[in-house]
């Protein structure tokens, strides 16, 4: 799934034919679907992700931040990065993804969640959510910093970007152990392996 998301994130010639614009569109779509799963699935039943997502998760529910805020703050110093490296239209249109998730995720905020039962948490907000990230990525940009990093730390060492995410996120998981307990990290854990087998299907070639 990873090796698909590089080719995604450097090589865009399957979909050149397509406007800056209309992947704009697409991404805005990507990104509320994203709000939608964190908001009205996901963060009220402290359920987190992966990646960066997880991390504004975790640090929201400690500080009483603003998830889409806490996002925005964390993503820039990664989408500068990938701005060096990865070029200027990965860097627009991951930031315009941010920023409507950022805004999404404010509206949605006061809405309370659809479901508490956590086999439709795990099932919904997994797809929901890998909906959403698949087509941001689908379309050339992206939602989370570190696999940004895991992208170019691949290219500079002999671990793949899979080992460097997988490396990230056992760390985070095991962080919601301590903060959710045990219970929260494993329907996490399960949320996380739906959404990522719903990026699979999406990206698919």
């Amino acid at each position: 799934m990873f090796r698909k998301k590089l080719i995604y994130y450097i090589d865009n010639r399957r979909s050149s034919y397509m406007s800056f614009y209309r992947r704009g569109c697409f991404i805005c779509l990507g990104a509320l679907l994203v709000a939608i799963s964190l908001q009205l699935f996901l963060i009220k039943n402290y359920v987190i992700d992966g990646g960066v997502i997880g991390i504004g998760i975790i640090l929201s529910h400690i500080t009483g931040l603003q998830i889409g805020l806490l996002l925005l703050l964390l993503n820039i110093p990664f989408f500068f990065i990938g701005y060096a490296f990865l070029g200027k239209r990965f860097f627009a249109l991951s930031f315009f993804a941010i920023f409507v998730l950022t805004i999404g995720t404010n509206l949605l905020e006061p809405i309370p969640a659809i479901t508490n039962n956590p086999v439709f948490v795990i099932i919904f907000g997994g797809i929901c959510l890998g909906l959403g990230v698949g087509i941001i990525i689908r379309f050339g940009g992206c939602l989370d910093g570190t696999e940004v990093m895991a992208i170019l730390f691949s290219r500079r060492t002999r671990f793949t970007i899979g080992q460097y995410v997988l490396l990230f996120n056992v760390v985070i998981f095991g962080s919601a152990i301590f903060i959710f307990g045990l219970q929260a990290a494993v329907y996490s854990l399960a949320t996380f392996c739906v959404a990522c087998k719903t990026i699979d299907i999406l990206i698919k070639d």
